[in-house]
């Protein structure tokens, strides 16, 4: 296993197939790529960074897009990772509209779960965001997950001010009746999210102060962004994704982006220029040589990884106070909204 510079592991490979997408949302972070970016990984090489990634003990694979569904060599795609890069997890973030037609044949070729992305349980709201009438759809593709063995499910709610904030309840009854769990992420400021971040950021710590209240039980997931888990009455177990000013979120991040021409990104924040490990892997003369040179640009990547929020100065030493055991954010976490160079507000 490698560690950046701050001793954080790579385990996890994100990667982003195609840019393409059936919907569209007007806050689509766009994996930390350019929107002018062109071009798609061939599943062959998509396997070479899977078996790059193995040898290097990262075995946790997140497949995104744009909509993954889109790519029709999406069940060859998840049979090239599961071959070769022998996954201890195998998953796929998707909005679902089209799920119902490949639930199946992704179940068949090796994909463990699924994160589906329902921002609203209303049809009007659910289209002002999403920019199409699939709400239908995606319930569909839903159930459709679930005959198929897609499972655990995550259905993963960006909060909105002013557009589906009120909904966060209506979600967590719901993931009950299914047996899902809720994912509450807040809005980030990159990509679209940035032009209307301000008008529509709702903060991650004032959804944390409403589940801890209803909460059983909080767990911290310290292996992944130190997310919170709250366990509610229930039984729905509610994990928040809050990465505005979390300089927590950051000190356990393990991931490595590849976007969809074949870049690799070290974060989303990345504002410095790509590793183009796709044009490493096309250059080899066998089989055995690509996987080399995907090794040597995840190596690269990985060099560059860095926290976008570091950890405040206290007397010129890092702070090292001991994480609270409840919740790591209202505890001990200042919320900030981000700064060009990364810093607090």
């Amino acid at each position: 296993m490698i560690f950046d510079r701050y001793g954080r592991p790579f385990a996890t490979l994100r990667i982003a197939v195609t840019r393409r997408c059936n919907f569209k949302c007007f806050f689509c972070h766009l994996e930390g790529a350019s929107e002018t970016s062109r071009g798609e990984l061939k599943t062959w090489e998509i396997g070479v960074l899977a078996e790059a990634s193995r040898r290097l003990e990262a075995r946790r694979f997140k497949l995104t897009g744009g909509e993954p569904l889109i790519r029709s060599d999406i069940a060859e795609i998840v049979g090239e990772i599961k071959h070769f890069g022998d996954p201890e997890d195998l998953s796929m973030t998707t909005n679902g509209s089209l799920l119902d037609r490949y639930a199946y044949r992704l179940a068949e070729a090796g994909l463990n779960r699924v994160n589906i992305s329902l921002h609203s349980l209303r049809g009007e709201v659910f289209r002002r965001i999403t920019g199409v009438d699939a709400l239908k759809s995606v319930l569909r593709g839903i159930e459709a997950a679930y005959d198929a063995g897609l499972t655990p499910i995550k259905l993963n709610y960006v909060v909105l001010k002013g557009l589906n904030d009120d909904e966060l309840w209506d979600l967590v009854e719901y993931a009950g009746r299914i047996n899902a769990r809720l994912q509450v992420i807040e809005l980030h400021p990159v990509g679209l999210g940035a032009v209307g971040f301000t008008k529509y950021h709702y903060p991650a710590t004032r959804i944390a102060r409403m589940l801890e209240e209803h909460a059983e039980k909080i767990i911290v997931r310290e292996e992944l962004h130190m997310r919170p888990i709250y366990r509610l009455s229930n039984g729905v177990e509610v994990e928040l994704v809050g990465p505005v000013g979390n300089y927590w979120f950051c000190s356990r991040c393990t991931r490595i982006r590849v976007l969809p021409d074949g870049s690799l990104s070290p974060c989303l924040n990345w504002k410095g220029p790509f590793i183009p490990a796709a044009e490493m892997i096309r250059r080899a003369k066998s089989r055995e040589e690509a996987v080399e040179k995907a090794m040597e640009a995840l190596i690269k990547a990985n060099r560059l990884r860095k926290p976008y929020y570091m950890f405040p100065l206290e007397d010129g030493s890092p702070s090292l106070q001991l994480l609270p055991r409840r919740n790591p954010w209202l505890k001990s976490f200042r919320l900030g909204l981000p700064k060009p160079d990364g810093r607090l507000a």
